[in-house]
């Protein structure tokens, strides 16, 4: 936080023998302390500005109520000409380096984890493995139990429509109602089992 300034040339020629401040009697006390914080070398504006011309806040107050006080025609912004706050840099503490250790270590857990995650539907290609083989296997296992699947719903709507349409003779005379009846059983059946197999097929899409 900038509690200073960096004084200008105008200042310190104001404040150096025969200056625009000299008429104004300034008190002792307060033209020690300004002289002291702009440096006895710079009396007379020689040299660059440096650390010496700081001239806190605190100054800069109880000489502009001075002045204020005796009516002066000097001003303070016409003495602050070419003056600049001063921003003193901010040291950073130096890094704990275990702390910065720990810091890369979880760093890298993470990027493991994340790659983890990212790569954990990615096939593996190495045979030493057995990635390809393996997901092969898991093809034709998923592949036989499609055509298993489709090949019992086929039986099971075929054997309903069949079983129906013997045993509605006994029930009905015409063929007509016989074979409406074994199309009408077939179709409960049928959309019973299209039923089942979406549920099942919704469980494994689950597991995956």
């Amino acid at each position: 936080m900038a509690s200073c300034l960096l004084a200008g040339e105008r200042l310190v020629r104001a404040l150096s023998p025969g200056g625009e401040l000299e008429p104004e009697q300034l008190p002792k006390k307060l033209r020690a302390d300004l002289e002291a914080a702009l440096g006895k070398k710079h009396k007379g504006g020689d040299g660059p500005p440096g650390p010496e011309r700081l001239v806190s806040f605190r100054l800069i107050r109880d000489l502009h109520q001075y002045l204020r006080e005796r009516d002066s025609t000097l001003y303070l912004h016409e003495l602050l000409e070419g003056s600049e706050i001063y921003l003193p840099e901010v040291v950073k503490p130096p890094r704990n380096p275990e702390l910065v250790a720990r810091l890369e270590k979880i760093k890298i857990q993470l990027a493991n984890e994340e790659y983890k995650r990212i790569t954990r539907n990615v096939t593996c290609q190495d045979s030493r493995h057995g990635g390809t083989l393996s997901d092969l296997g898991k093809q034709v296992r998923s592949v036989k139990a499609l055509v298993i699947t489709i090949f019992n719903f086929i039986v099971t709507v075929a054997a309903a429509f069949v079983c129906t349409y013997l045993g509605s003779q006994y029930i009905f005379t015409e063929m007509t109602s016989r074979v409406l009846a074994a199309l009408i059983v077939a179709s409960v059946v049928g959309l019973a089992e299209l039923y089942v197999m979406v549920r099942v097929m919704e469980g494994e899409l689950g597991e995956l």
